[in-house]
């Protein structure tokens, strides 16, 4: 491995002691990107910054990115396919380098074009992936999106030839971000690394998106590295937790509660990296100064925080999610066709999502005690390994109940008040 990209600065940091914290931000202009990626890199916290992308690019209407950028339009992102790759240079100038790597983040099933934007400027870090960039964001068939991504993937990895250590982060672990079982997260970000893996990358992240029990989602980190090391041993790798998906809280106090929350997770699991979320978070877009407020909050919890991580593999969490990739590695030698296979049968079963891949057979819910867990498997190889609740139907008025709950638990101004909060048993459970 070289010594030098996003994988190795994050190596460095977790070895010296610090969490990596890195806010979500894109701005269509070029003057307010580079300002936001300057407050980033001055922000009193060890950072990377971020370049997230537009819903024109990230859909593939380039001509629509096009004319925004010719008529000055403002848009939800940086259009980097569509910007000159001068003016990119010029944004990244002085602030891009060995001491603060930057990421392009997206939400595309076919990347190509932006892939090859952003290695023309000298990036090499992105994320997404063949499963968590299809599924949740849209009707792009799976097919598509695995033909798709193995094609980038090989495009990024070329960038090796230049001396780059390019660098990709699994989306898997936020799949719908929310409502979500630990295990399929641990299941799906753990998969998504192989394909990469397995289509010429050699720096890597897993993603974990902060659920609604602590306790679980330590056990699911710990899951996850577990897997890691004993599936990724040529790979450098690293863990990156995701502050929490849902609905966040509408008070400052609740927001911030919340994102300590996801900082102590990720200190204490030894995760290397963290994702925030903003006190803005419910309302609107963040400014620049809320994200670094949520930066520099971060930080200082996770420096407060020790190491502490579980053991990985004596969980439920484990065995499940432990089941579900051995199940779809079985199932082809190729990996993309594998996890296609895997969604056709029902092996994979994303709950709630409408994708027309998706078996849309499994269904979760929120237990007394906090812990997301299944109403039903569908057809998951999980029978016996995984405690299901007798399946019954899952109202409209559960669901909306359940998206609500971090939000309310976090929103209560009783300090004496823990988390998480009780919920009455499910119905006919």
């Amino acid at each position: 491995m070289t010594g030098v990209g996003f994988g190795a600065f994050v190596r460095r940091a977790h070895d010296a002691g610090h969490l990596v914290v890195q806010p979500r931000m894109g701005m269509s202009s070029p003057e307010r990107m580079r300002a936001g990626l300057l407050a980033t890199k001055g922000a009193a916290a060890t950072t990377v910054g971020t370049i997230t992308l537009d819903s024109y690019t990230r859909v593939g209407d380039l001509e629509s990115a096009e004319l925004a950028v010719l008529e000055g339009v403002a848009l939800n992102g940086y259009p980097i396919v569509s910007h000159e790759t001068t003016t990119t240079l010029n944004v990244l100038d002085g602030i891009h380098g060995p001491d603060f790597p930057v990421q392009v983040r997206h939400g595309s099933a076919a990347p190509e074009d932006i892939f090859r934007a952003l290695t023309a400027v000298g990036l090499d870090a992105s994320e997404g992936g063949p499963v968590s960039y299809c599924l949740p964001y849209g009707r792009v068939p799976l097919r598509e999106s695995v033909a798709h991504w193995a094609a980038s993937c090989e495009l990024l990895a070329a960038a090796r030839e230049s001396g780059a250590e390019p660098h990709l982060e699994t989306f898997g672990g936020c799949v719908l971000g929310q409502l979500c079982p630990p295990a399929l997260l641990v299941a799906v970000s753990v998969l998504e690394a192989l394909f990469f893996r397995r289509h010429g990358i050699r720096s890597i992240s897993l993603s974990y998106a902060q659920q609604t029990d602590p306790r679980q989602d330590a056990e699911a980190v710990a899951a996850l590295r577990s897997l890691c090391a004993r599936l990724l041993p040529d790979t450098e790798w690293h863990v990156v937790v995701y502050a929490y998906m849902g609905l966040f809280p509408e008070t400052e106090e609740g927001a911030y509660r919340l994102l300590g929350k996801a900082a102590e997770l990720a200190a204490a699991t030894g995760s290397e990296r963290l994702i925030v979320k903003t006190v803005a978070e419910s309302r609107r877009i963040p400014s620049v100064a809320e994200n670094v407020a949520a930066l520099e909050h971060a930080a200082a919890v996770a420096a407060r925080t020790p190491r502490a991580p579980l053991d990985g593999t004596g969980t439920q969490t484990y065995a499940e999610a432990s089941a579900l990739v051995n199940a779809v590695l079985e199932l082809d030698d190729d990996l993309g066709a594998a996890l296609l296979t895997a969604f056709a049968k029902g092996y994979l079963d994303v709950p709630y999502c409408l994708h027309p891949d998706n078996a849309g057979f499994s269904r979760s819910y929120i237990a007394a005690d906090g812990r997301l867990c299944w109403a039903d498997i569908g057809r998951m190889p999980l029978d016996g390994v995984a405690d299901v609740r007798p399946a019954r139907a899952i109202t409209s008025a559960d669901l909306l109940d359940s998206l609500s709950y971090v939000r309310r638990s976090f929103d209560r101004h009783d300090p004496d008040d823990t988390w998480p909060v009780a919920l009455p048993a499910p119905r006919g459970a």
